[in-house]
């Protein structure tokens, strides 16, 4: 029986497992070779990623097939991505969705008859050593993104909130302090507030203290405002993803703010929290 964290990972999880086999379920052959945001990446190649993954964790062998094109590829597992990617290419959407299907089933079977050593076990994450538990708990981050880059795609905006929304966007906002503090060299002593709505909605307030920013419950009496943002939930995945910056089609007319305009401007052009 899982813990209550884990528990509400799984919960998480099958959410977006959910949401991408509709969504699957939904598309036309011409919609699966659609491009998203990630440059070479169609939506086909999304759900090929994240199909991959899934098997690893089943401990299914990986593709022996090898890319010839790796002109993107930055480290190893951005290569084994794109081995695993460029293998399904040539089929069709639906038998790469056929086979999303069958690991997810495989996969929801095993989480939900494992016990606690199953999910204590020491695992790598993109984050560093940890357990399988907090392996998963970046899983669902990864999957709901790339279910947002296939909506994107094809103009089916949808499953912006719920369990993976949220989880999802309590992640991301944990890196707030070094986008409002070092990256965009908010004054000492002031106050940001970044203002989250729609589907998702999250104020978080970040102080300058001592030359390091952290996330306060409210503004330090005596420290000025220095700037108010504000963006939607799309928005703000789209930015602190790296899928793209303000002239995004999903960004443009999707964010405001107040108070210092060029701090605001800053914060927006350095919010990407993505590797």
């Amino acid at each position: 029986m899982a813990d209550d964290s884990t528990s509400r990972t799984l919960t998480a999880l099958f959410d977006v497992f959910d949401s991408v086999s509709q969504l699957g379920d939904a598309l036309s052959e011409a919609q699966w070779k659609t491009p998203t945001d990630l440059p070479g990446w169609t939506v086909q190649d999304n759900l090929s990623h994240l199909i991959a993954f899934e098997r690893v964790l089943e401990g299914d062998a990986a593709t022996t097939h090898r890319a010839t094109d790796l002109s993107g590829v930055k480290n190893p597992i951005g290569e084994m991505n794109e081995h695993e990617v460029d293998a399904r290419r040539g089929r069709p959407g639906s038998q790469v969705l056929a086979e999303w299907h069958e690991i997810v089933g495989r996969r929801r079977a095993t989480l939900t008859s494992a016990g606690d050593d199953y999910f204590a076990q020491p695992s790598m994450t993109p984050t560093g050593p940890g357990t399988l538990a907090d392996f998963l708990s970046i899983r669902v981050l990864d999957c709901w993104l790339h279910e947002q880059d296939m909506r994107r795609a094809v103009g089916l905006t949808g499953h912006l909130g719920g369990p993976a929304a949220e989880h999802t966007i309590d992640r991301l906002i944990r890196t707030l302090p070094i986008v409002v503090g070092k990256r965009a060299a908010t004054p000492e002593g002031a106050t940001v507030v970044v203002r989250i709505t729609g589907e998702v909605e999250r104020t978080v307030v970040v102080n300058v203290s001592g030359g390091r920013a952290a996330v306060v419950p409210e503004a330090p009496d005596g420290s000025p405002l220095a700037a108010a943002l504000t963006l939607t939930t799309e928005a703000f995945v789209v930015l602190a993803t790296g899928r793209g910056g303000p002239d995004h089609a999903a960004v443009t007319g999707q964010w405001s703010s107040k108070g210092d305009d060029a701090l605001a401007r800053r914060i927006v052009d350095r919010l990407n929290m993505m590797i």
